[in-house]
């Protein structure tokens, strides 16, 4: 199936899941969101939330400053 990751499609199997697509893109264990189709998916649920063909990903680094 095909997702769209940050504006690039992304070939993934079907139980492909937010932890996988974190890992895969080393940029686990970074301050992040992850947006599904313009949803936040909380950081409990990226392990077993499993992405839809055609689904849009959206990935935000969280920085800080002052």
């Amino acid at each position: 199936m095909e997702i769209l990751v940050n504006g690039e499609v992304k070939k993934v199997h079907a139980s492909f899941s937010v932890q996988d697509l974190l890992t895969e893109m080393d940029i686990v264990g970074q301050r992040l969101a992850v947006e599904v189709n313009e949803e936040i998916v909380s950081k409990s649920r990226h392990s077993d939330y499993c992405f839809k063909d055609g689904d849009k990903i959206e990935i935000v680094h969280a920085i800080g400053g002052g």
